[in-house]
């Protein structure tokens, strides 16, 4: 079956204008408003090109328990149907399919294993702008997925929905397996069984930066927290994970200290 990818991210947060400004600091991406009607919803982009949005958690959220964070938009040709696989394979629908007016139709979902991404599918006729090289600065280089139904099964459901392939299995001793997945020609991402200290099991995205200290530092400096890092990691990158001043996880990694 012909592959799926991430083509698109998304922060939900609780202070919008403080979560702009903390990225633009530490990843270095532009800001520009959407022109949704009826809400603000900010494009993150770099030399011009958008890479992902953030938009306000709405209350009813909150209220609800919800809290800060980032999610990936996988391409599917049918959100609808792809949805109704997803749950049929044990999955769940948060969102069911809806369409966001001139742009497409997206689905809010989880894999057996309680992570949450989402399906997209653009509106017919749309044409993608050219993408960035997966590990061009202020892109998104690596996908991480901490699967609590373990590794084998969370690969088991992405390769069957999205045709991703193993391009290594990797022994981290008693962590378990760590699986290097992608595109049949194109590694770009990494599964691994949930730490037991890990409430549920979830996705983590790396962005692209220029080098790790200076990015450390800017963290810092805008006021999110170091919680794991600087590490390098094969094939000589460096790599941080944080939390950004209202709560979200995210991660970096640079291609030098």
């Amino acid at each position: 079956m012909a592959h799926s990818d991430f083509v698109w991210y998304e922060l939900m947060t609780t202070d919008q204008p403080a979560a702009e400004a903390f990225y633009r600091t530490v990843v270095g991406w532009e800001t520009s408003d959407a022109g949704q009607p009826g809400m603000r919803y900010t494009i993150l982009s770099t030399g011009g090109r958008g890479v992902a949005g953030l938009m306000a958690l709405p209350q009813a959220a909150c209220d609800a328990g919800a809290r800060p964070g980032w999610v990936g938009y996988v391409g599917v040709a049918d959100t609808d149907a792809a949805a109704r696989r997803v749950a049929a394979a044990g999955g769940r629908i948060h969102t069911e399919p809806a369409d966001i007016p001139n742009v497409g139709r997206f689905a809010m979902v989880a894999d057996r294993g309680g992570a949450v991404f989402a399906l997209f599918t653009p509106r017919p006729g749309e044409q993608a702008p050219p993408r960035l090289g997966r590990n061009d600065a202020g892109n998104i280089g690596w996908h991480e997925i901490y699967a609590a139904d373990g590794q084998e099964a969370a690969f088991a459901f992405y390769a069957e929905h999205f045709g991703w392939h193993t391009h290594e299995l990797m022994d981290m001793g008693e962590m378990g397996k760590y699986r290097i997945f992608g595109s049949p020609a194109e590694a770009f991402g990494g599964m691994m069984d949930k730490p037991a200290d890990m409430p549920a099991g979830a996705w983590q995205f790396y962005f692209n930066v220029d080098a790790i200290d200076a990015a450390i530092e800017r963290i810092k400096a805008a006021g999110g927290q170091v919680l794991m890092g600087p590490h390098e990691v094969p094939g000589g990158q460096w790599i941080v994970q944080g939390l950004d001043p209202q709560g979200a996880n995210f991660a970096l990694v640079a291609p030098t200290r």
